[in-house]
């Protein structure tokens, strides 16, 4: 079913350690418009979309979110590689390096653990579409955010790639979306 190929999908090469950016990244991974929030919510969901277009769209772009969590725990890695106790607790993340050291754990900026309550699923097609629509934007806007707040071209080119993947991801939803409720009458729920 999968082929593995040992490489990101955006190669990701941060050769300067930043604690402090890596203290916002975080919730891009763990928060609440977070990649792992996305994979989840959308393989969820995958489940009760009422035809195989609309499974296999799930199914595709949940995929391609835990690709993007693979992105981030690297871009995460490299920001903290070899950071010692002291930088951790002077970044604001002693908290973090006394329960995970230099281990990426999913978290917001505000080191508020993941929780499954940032995602939802409500077996109708057009209200869990319009979530993912709305979670593809606010990933977008999160990522803009990140990007203001460093100057440094190692970051700032994998956070581009990503945030040009929510547009395309909240584009493919919404084509999808107009076509369930154009044609909804004709299209029929699983049982």
């Amino acid at each position: 079913m999968w082929k593995y190929e040992k490489r990101l999908q955006y190669p990701v090469s941060i050769r300067k350690k930043d604690l402090a950016f890596a203290k916002q990244l975080i919730t891009q991974y763990g928060g609440f418009a977070g990649e792992l929030a996305a994979a989840l919510r959308y393989l969820n969901q995958r489940y009760t979309m009422p035809d195989n277009r609309g499974k296999a769209l799930l199914t595709d772009i949940g995929t391609e979110e835990l690709a993007h969590v693979e992105i981030l725990s690297t871009m995460l890695y490299q920001l903290m590689k070899d950071a010692t106790p002291e930088e951790m607790k002077a970044a604001g993340l002693a908290s973090h390096y006394a329960e995970h050291r230099n281990a990426i754990y999913p978290l917001d900026a505000n080191g508020v653990p993941f929780t499954v309550t940032y995602f939802a699923t409500t077996g109708d097609p057009l209200a869990d579409l319009s979530e993912d629509m709305a979670a593809e934007e606010k990933a977008r806007a999160v990522y803009e955010s990140l990007i203001d707040l460093t100057d440094n071209p190692d970051i700032i080119g994998p956070l581009l790639w990503l945030r040009q993947r929510e547009i395309v991801h909240f584009n493919r939803f919404k084509e999808l979306y107009d076509d369930y409720k154009k044609n909804m009458n004709a299209i029929q729920p699983r049982s």
